[in-house]
């Protein structure tokens, strides 16, 4: 992990500077050249819980200890938590009902009271109502040890999900609490109160919150439609959103987003509505109306809040005030797996969700847990209700990104509880039953439960109150179920004979025989999981032969990078290791987990993956130092592919008309293609490994290299000092204010070239603002969901630049043909001559059009050149006729004499003058984008740089 290194940094600074100075931290050696307004952009609950514990509980103990143990005690309490939310949701008076009572209810428009708890042998024996405490007990068993609670519970993993998600089923815990049947208006209050009070420490903590916010505010909508909206379930959601919003807005990373942003909205329409239910319902009472005048009064409501509601967002949406969809929220709503920005997708956690996945974090739970969905559908009432809205979103969002597995974690472990905890209660119940004779009482509890549920909430021999008559004088008691009930007095009458009992008997011993297996296996898999969460990444075991060995190549790495660099050293790198170069290392990196500034980090792509030389020119004026990860696996190389789309994702002209950047990569056989190959990282990353992987050492020099070559150092030479002075100087921030702490930093000059070149990402979620980028959002999906339908449509264009080329040829400025003979003849020419005399013999020798005669001269078409010819003329830098030709030909605009030519000489697209340009550059000088597209489809490369470090398209004039 990456991000416990900047926690426990911010933790530090927070123990040693204060709230107020945490608030106000503009930490300028992070994000280079631009810094960080740390305080108002991290979720601080987690840093000032861990400052709270050292200040008032543990003072003795190192701020680093605490840090490092938080995972591990807030696991403990998450556990507990899960269990207390299993036990309120199978309280008797919490699940008497059916899915089948509710759906009869919203036909009918009625409410089905709970009934009250039967009397049963768990009352005797274990003093709690129903399997309430045996499914409590069992869930918070199964959370101890489940995978997916121990991925972020492990000590030492300080992330904001160890302390969010306790926070989030504390939050989940008081909501189910605050509708408990016969709770009452004030405990609904109290516990609606403490939710919304969870709720908050979770906005605090983590940016998963819109996840638990939207979850209640879904659960409190389902309700209205399952006809359960009461004064109690008003007042518990009206408390959790007024108390939670309230204090959310104080955070300063959250503002007035819940109630501004697209992804909280609805929430806050949910409570709108339950002010203009409750309003109704107040009047409906007053007035004791009819339900069809009631129903008539609610339209009318409604439909005037919906007018006022279309007037005010028509008046205020233009502003900007509604804020967009991010990246990661709308991903999870579009039927592809990717979201449209490769910074997004580049991300393993993004990524779709394997089942493989779902078995290795939540074990035989992936079966279990669906079978406890539908025994909630049959014990179910207000709280459990919940449990069903968590399991079908936390199953939906975890299917599309691997990292919300983490939230299938606490249901998977409540469902699985609620099935085997009613399975052992059962199990017992008969053994019980077996020992003691008949006063087991089990099936009477079930049969009592069921036949409540079946006849309206009401119990035989009274507390149900006189029966109402139908018209016809019919028993309302006797519900379209009535069936059900008949054929499930029928099977218990079955099992009450002799061989039922043997029958149930025999499963319950199968039943806890199952649990067992169950118990061992969820215990085998915890352990083997728990060691490999508990290897952090920065260390970790290797293994050759039967010899098992520490690799601790980064850290390493990082601690040579503080005890022999500079201290104002800046480290260039792929921003997945700024937090640990910098929580470590403690130098200045470009950028880290934080991810918040897209061009930043596409710069940043652009920098690693384009062509060393052009990369060069870019990076001496940003770093000191280059870190690139080696050694295989998951190393740079590995990921540039992703890097190479973030960059072209802002910078166009890194792979000209195709976002997801085809022409970087590796062939079928593992070999780079030429823009790889000529890529700073796959060079920095190959050097002295691969014979085509090239570095002058007069530009970087490697200075370090670790132990098993997982990390490699090199030092840029001659660093630009003007530019870093100019960065440094504080009078080139752009403070908000004289003497404001707010002062980010701004790119030097120098690369004021560069940046002119860069068109902001538009991300599909700017959908709201006007910023969208149509054409470039469907290449890029077409490209990564049919990668070889964008190859063939590449080699359809070359082709048919190719033909147009033939097509060229066999036209108006078709050289002359011989009688009966295939030789071309080379264009007539009025070019000015260059010096050709002294040629090196070796050389190939191109062929040059005439122009000495009015003739035309039979030249023989060159065949196709090697690799080898093309790099030996394009690396040959000198003043000659070549170089001469081509200038005056693209100056003029001659597109189809090029054409020609380059049909005859394919040699000739690769001569460059002395200063190190060529025909690109010329063609960039002149804004020819036929000649650029010509030579692309030629194999010349846009990105290399000439003498002076300047690419083609530095070239391209201003206006």
């Amino acid at each position: 992990e990456f991000d416990p290194y900047f926690n426990y940094r911010a933790t530090e600074y927070l123990y040693q500077h204060g709230s107020q100075k945490f608030f106000a931290w503009f930490d300028d050696q992070v994000w280079y050249p631009l810094g960080r307004p740390v305080g108002t952009t991290i979720y601080p609950g987690m840093q000032f819980t861990a400052v709270y514990i050292k200040e008032y509980l543990f003072k003795d103990m190192s701020i680093n200890d605490i840090c490092v143990y938080i995972p591990a005690w807030f696991g403990a309490l998450q556990t507990a938590t899960i269990g207390l939310l299993a036990y309120e949701c199978s309280l008797p008076q919490s699940t008497g009902l059916t899915v089948f009572t509710l759906v009869s209810d919203a036909f009918k428009g009625r409410r089905t009271d709970v009934p009250a708890p039967p009397s049963t042998w768990r009352n005797f024996f274990l003093g709690v109502p129903g399997p309430a405490l045996e499914v409590g007990v069992v869930a918070t068993m199964i959370a101890a040890v489940l995978p997916a609670s121990l991925m972020r519970s492990m000590a030492g993993a300080y992330d904001n999900e160890a302390v969010a998600v306790f926070a989030m089923c504390l939050s989940f815990y008081f909501w189910c609490r605050s509708l408990r049947a016969g709770g009452g208006v004030v405990a609904a209050g109290l516990f609606g109160a403490l939710s919304g009070l969870a709720y908050f420490y979770l906005v605090a903590t983590w940016g998963g919150y819109i996840f638990a916010l939207n979850l209640v505010g879904l659960h409190a909508a389902a309700l209205v439609v399952m006809g359960r909206f009461t004064t109690q379930v008003y007042v518990a959601y009206s408390l959790f959103y007024a108390v939670g919003t309230a204090l959310a807005v104080q955070v300063p990373v959250v503002g007035w987003t819940p109630l501004k942003s697209l992804e909280q909205i609805a929430p806050c329409g949910v409570f709108l509505a339950y002010q203009l239910l409750q309003y109704c319902e107040v009047k409906r009472k007053e007035q004791n109306m009819s339900r069809e005048t009631a129903w008539k009064l609610r339209k009318t409501v409604f439909l005037g809040a919906a007018a006022a509601g279309v007037v005010v967002v028509v008046l205020i949406a233009p502003s900007g005030y509604f804020g967009p969809l991010s990246s990661r929220v709308r991903g999870l709503f579009v039927p592809h797996t990717r979201t449209g920005n490769p910074l997004v997708d580049s991300v393993a956690e993004h990524q779709k969700t394997q089942n493989r996945v779902y078995f290795q974090y939540l074990y035989h739970l992936c079966t279990l847990a669906p079978v406890g969905f539908v025994t909630v559908m049959f014990h179910l009432g207000d709280a459990p209700s919940f449990l069903l809205v968590y399991g079908a979103a936390a199953y939906y969002f975890s299917a599309k990104m691997n990292r919300l597995v983490l939230l299938t974690g606490p249901i998977g472990a409540v469902l699985g509880g609620i099935l085997i905890g009613r399975v052992f209660s059962w199990s017992v119940g008969q053994i019980w039953s077996l020992l003691f004779g008949g006063g087991g009482g089990g099936d009477d509890a079930d049969k009592a439960e069921a036949e409540a549920a079946a006849t309206g909430g009401k119990q035989k021999g009274g507390g149900g109150g006189k029966r109402k008559k139908g018209r016809r004088g019919a028993d309302v008691s006797k519900t379209s179920f009535s069936g059900f009930v008949a054929l499930r007095d029928s099977i218990q009458s079955a099992g009450s004979s002799p061989g039922g009992l043997t029958a149930k008997r025999t499963l319950s011993a199968v039943g806890l025989l199952f649990i067992y297996q169950f118990s061992t296996g969820l215990d085998r898999m915890s352990r083997e999981v728990s060691r490999g969460l508990s290897s952090p990444q920065v260390v970790f075991k290797g293994r050759r032969g039967n010899e098992e060995f520490i690799v601790d190549d980064y850290l390493d790495a990082y601690k040579w990078v503080k005890n022999n660099t500079p201290e104002d050293s800046r480290i260039l790198s792929w921003w997945d290791y700024g937090y640990q170069i910098n929580g470590v290392a403690n130098r200045t990196t470009l950028a880290d987990g934080n991810t918040w500034n897209h061009e930043h980090i596409a710069l940043l792509g652009k920098i690693l993956t384009g062509n060393i030389d052009a990369s060069y020119a870019i990076a001496r004026h940003l770093a000191d130092y280059v870190l690139v990860w080696a050694g295989g696996g998951g190393d740079d190389v590995a990921k540039s592919p992703h890097l190479a789309r973030i960059a072209n994702s802002v910078y166009r002209d890194h792979c000209p008309d195709d976002p997801t950047c085809q022409m970087f990569g590796r062939d079928r056989n593992g070999n780079p293609t030429k823009m790889m190959q000529d890529s700073l990282l796959y060079n920095l990353h190959s050097y002295q490994i691969r014979p085509d992987a090239q570095v002058d050492p007069e530009k970087f020099r490697e200075v370090y290299k670790s132990k098993f070559g997982k990390v490699r150092i090199y030092e840029i030479v001659n660093v630009a000092k003007e530019s870093k002075e100019w960065v440094a100087d504080p009078a080139n921030k752009l403070c908000d204010v004289p003497g404001s702490w707010y002062c980010p930093g701004q790119y030097p000059p120098a690369l004021k070239g560069v940046l002119e070149r860069k068109k902001d990402f538009a991300q599909l979620e700017d959908f709201n603002r006007g910023k969208g980028d149509d054409e470039y959002q469907k290449q890029y999906f077409e490209g990564l969901e049919n990668p070889r339908k964008v190859q063939r449509k590449q080699k359809e264009q070359i082709g048919s630049v190719l033909s147009s080329a033939a097509a060229a040829v066999e036209g108006r400025e078709k050289p002359d043909r011989d009688a009966g003979s295939d030789q071309f003849v080379a264009p007539k020419s009025t070019i000015p001559s260059g010096d050709g005399d002294g040629a090196d013999e070796s050389k190939p020798k191109m062929n040059l059009p005439n122009k000495d005669n009015e003739q035309s001269t039979p030249i023989q078409p060159r065949p196709k050149p090697t690799q080898e010819e093309i790099d030996d003329v394009y690396n040959r830098w000198e003043n000659s006729e070549f170089a001469t030709l081509t200038w005056q030909m693209i100056k003029d605009g001659e597109v189809e004499k090029l054409e020609n030519w380059y049909k005859i000489e394919p040699l000739a697209p690769f001569v460059r003058s002395e200063d190190g340009r060529g025909p690109m550059w010329w063609a960039f000088e002149n804004k020819n984008q036929a000649i650029v597209k010509l030579l692309i489809n030629q194999g010349v490369s846009h990105d290399d740089a000439d003498k002076h470090g300047k690419v083609p398209a530095d070239l391209l004039p201003s206006d």
